[in-house]
C-alpha cells in the first residue's frame, strides 16, 4: 500500500473508533508501522478534519517531518514497534470503561475467555506517568511486552496488533471486557476468574481464532 492509502486508513480508523464510542474529541491516536518508522495522527486536529497530508511520518530515531507535529503520545507508539516485531498498528484511546478500570489501578483478570485476545492471561494496568513522557513510554514498554492490550493508569487503553482492523477490534473487545469487569465488581469484590490451565487452552485456540487477517 502507498503512504497515502495507509494514511487514509489511519483516518478511517480514527473516525470508526469515535463512532464505536471508544473515544472523545481529539483524544486518542492511531499509528501504523511504515518505512522503518511509523505514520501517526497529528496533534490537536479533529479526526473529521484530517486529510492524508496531515498524517506524520516519525522515523525510528524519533525525528519527524518539518512543519508537522505528531501526536503527543508518539513516543509510546514508537516503543510498541520497537519491542514487538509482531505488531504493525497501534490504537490508543480514552474509552470510558477502560479508563474507569485504569483509575481503579486494576488489571483486567481472566473474567472471560476473551481476555486471551490480548495474547495474555491478564490485561495489565501500567503505572501512571504524564502523557507524552519518556517515563510513560518506559511503562508501556514493560506492559506491551506481556500483552497486546494494556491499560494506562488514570489514562486509557493501548491496543497493538498486526494491522489496523485487528488493533481496533482488540480495543473494542477490551472495552467490553472492562465494562463486564466493572459490572461484576459492583456486585462483589471477589470476581470469579478462569484458572491458568483453562487460559492456556484458550490462548492456544486463539492462534486461529478472532478477527481474520487477509494474507
Amino acid at each position: 500500500m502507498t503512504r497515502n492509502e495507509i494514511s487514509q486508513q489511519i483516518i478511517d480508523t480514527c473516525i470508526e473508533m469515535t463512532q464505536l464510542g471508544l473515544n472523545q474529541g481529539t483524544a486518542g491516536n492511531v499509528s501504523v508501522r511504515f518505512d522503518g518508522g511509523m505514520l501517526i495522527t497529528p496533534s490537536g486536529i479533529p479526526y473529521e478534519k484530517l486529510t492524508p497530508d496531515h498524517i506524520v511520518y516519525v522515523s525510528s530515531d524519533g525525528t519527524f517531518e518539518d512543519g508537522k507535529l505528531p501526536s503527543s503520545e508518539w513516543l509510546f507508539h514508537l516503543t510498541c514497534y520497537q519491542v514487538r516485531e509482531d505488531v504493525n498498528a497501534v490504537v490508543h484511546n480514552h474509552a470510558i470503561n477502560c479508563a474507569a478500570v485504569s483509575i481503579l489501578n486494576k488489571p483486567i483478570p481472566a473474567i472471560h475467555y476473551m481476555v486471551a485476545a490480548s495474547g495474555a492471561k491478564v490485561i495489565p494496568c501500567v503505572p501512571y506517568a504524564t502523557f507524552g513522557s519518556s517515563m510513560l513510554a518506559d511503562y508501556v514498554e514493560k506492559g506491551i511486552k506481556a500483552s497486546k492490550a494494556i491499560l494506562l493508569q488514570h489514562h486509557g487503553l493501548i491496543a497493538a496488533e498486526v494491522n489496523l482492523d485487528k488493533a481496533l477490534w482488540l480495543a473494542h473487545e477490551v472495552e467490553v471486557l472492562a465494562e463486564l469487569y466493572l459490572k461484576t465488581l459492583a456486585v462483589t469484590p471477589n470476581v470469579a476468574v478462569l484458572d491458568d490451565a483453562e487460559m492456556d487452552v484458550v490462548l492456544g485456540k486463539f492462534q486461529s481464532y478472532g478477527l481474520r487477517v487477509e494474507k
